[in-house]
């Protein structure tokens, strides 16, 4: 086989569906593995969205589809921005894409030059420092600690802002840490950024409805960053659709126009019977379609703090939105079991994975190596079991 392109060999695997994969592996071999690895509801969709596919396939819509998506569905994504979150859209600002990391790497690539830099909030999610790095741009992080809730300070991001400086990137509620900006603490970054008039702002907000705090903001409402401002979102987390990959993103006209260019030399307009679904899905109520999977996620996410306090040593803060657990497990560093060593948060993920068998991603994959990922997207009883497992494998640890 020829030589790989150095693009390809630079480029990390994604560490959560590694450790999914290898999860999948250990129970193929029979051993007994609970997963709290992959950050996908367990919830299926629901049905007046899949009798909507079905509707579209019967009605034919099976041929290739615009590129920025349906006419049609992109009215419903404008509706929902005005409806949701009081932002005014036309169509032609909306690009459709094969869920929301197409949408973050259609921005990325659009935007980002050579040695530009983008700003990244730590923890962030796993894909954002590979796509930057496949526009060759620069990621420049800015720590934070379960401590302050994971958000990053005002005085740190302008410490971070260069004359290189192209992007911030991040997300709310945020993956992994389930922090969530309020709408004070989203107006002082936009007034920072827009002090910058070259710097552009991409907000993932993936997990909007997955907020238990309340409604939730978008750093876009303020009108003095709006037009520099790339709002992704999409139904993979909030509608329980993550196989139908649709995602999208609002920007101004010139940028959308970018992304829609770009997308059209890679995978043209997405699934005709998936923008169907996701046109269904956004039309109705939230209130009526993903509020009860919401209630069900604060449910659990109550659950898993309250077993996880009862662990000596893991230090936990309180995630307002999403479906994830980020504790602080620095307090095993250096101690061991048999031959094992428990260096960093890998070396923690494959002792529990081993011993207590029970999968999780370490923190490392999302830029924080003292923390690990619990996701709590699962029943009830299958946290109690893993916290069940992990607790006295922790214990052995001295």
């Amino acid at each position: 086989m020829g030589k790989l392109s150095d693009r390809i060999n630079h480029l990390s695997e994604s560490q959560t569906l590694a450790m999914a994969k290898k999860c999948r592996e250990m129970i193929a071999s029979g051993i007994d593995v609970i997963s709290l690895s992959i950050g996908e509801p367990d919830f299926d969709t629901p049905d007046f969205i899949k009798d909507a596919a079905k509707e579209a396939i019967d009605k034919n819509f099976t041929h290739y589809t615009p590129v920025p998506g349906f006419l049609e569905l992109r009215k419903v994504i404008v509706e929902k921005f005005r409806r949701d979150n009081h932002l005014n859209y036309k169509p032609e600002n909306i690009v459709v894409s094969t869920g929301a990391k197409q949408s973050i790497a259609n921005a990325v690539l659009c935007l980002v030059n050579p040695g530009d830099e983008v700003i990244v909030p730590v923890p962030y999610w796993v894909s954002y420092r590979e796509i930057i790095k496949m526009a060759d741009g620069v990621p420049v992080y800015i720590p934070s600690s379960v401590e302050n809730d994971f958000k990053m300070s005002p005085k740190d991001l302008e410490k971070a802002i260069t004359p290189k400086t192209k992007l911030l990137l991040f997300s709310t509620p945020c993956n992994p840490t389930g922090t969530v900006y309020t709408k004070e603490e989203l107006k002082v970054i936009a007034e920072i950024i827009a002090k910058h008039p070259d710097i552009y702002i991409i907000s993932d907000e993936i997990y909007e409805h997955i907020n238990f705090i309340g409604g939730h903001e978008s750093i876009a409402q303020f009108d003095f960053i709006r037009d520099r401002v790339i709002t992704v979102n999409g139904v993979s987390k909030g509608y329980a659709m993550t196989g139908w990959r649709i995602g999208y993103i609002a920007a101004e006209k010139e940028i959308a126009d970018a992304c829609e260019k770009m997308q059209g030399q890679f995978t043209s307009g997405t699934s005709s019977i998936s923008q169907k679904a996701a046109e269904a899905a956004m039309k109705a109520d939230p209130k009526d379609s993903v509020m009860p999977m919401t209630r069900e996620f604060h449910k659990r996410r109550d659950l898993l703090l309250e077993l996880l306090h009862e662990i000596p040593g893991m230090k936990v803060n309180v995630p307002a939105g999403a479906f994830y657990v980020f504790p602080d497990i620095s307090h095993f560093f250096g101690k061991k079991h048999g031959n094992t060593t428990i260096s960093n948060s890998e070396d923690l993920c494959e002792y529990l994975l081993n011993h207590a068998h029970v999968a999780l991603v370490s923190g490392e994959a999302f830029g924080d190596d003292n923390c690990i990922r619990f996701s709590y997207a699962t029943s009830e009883e299958t946290l109690r079991e893993a916290v069940k497992r992990i607790k006295p494998a922790l214990a052995e640890l001295k």
